[in-house]
């Protein structure tokens, strides 16, 4: 897939890592399987991981984190 960020790269499978952030508190992702773009490292996540990625990070904020590292289990 040609990326849509820097238009000149393209993508391939990998891992990726990443934060999201709601009212101050963080929560780190890791290992999550994705496209990377091969120019500018965009990643790029199907509709399964992104719902896997809401539903554990909406978890995580409702338990109360406030900063809190999970690592993605393996597909």
């Amino acid at each position: 897939m040609k990326c849509v960020i820097c238009k000149t790269g393209t993508t391939e499978k990998g891992k990726t890592n990443t934060m999201l952030e709601r009212d101050g508190h963080f929560i780190i992702i890791k290992d999550i399987i994705a496209d990377i773009c091969t120019q500018c490292g965009e990643a790029y996540f199907d509709e399964k991981t992104t719902s896997e990625l809401l539903r554990t990070t909406n978890d995580a904020f409702s338990k109360g984190a406030e900063l809190e590292i999970i690592k993605m289990k393996a597909a």
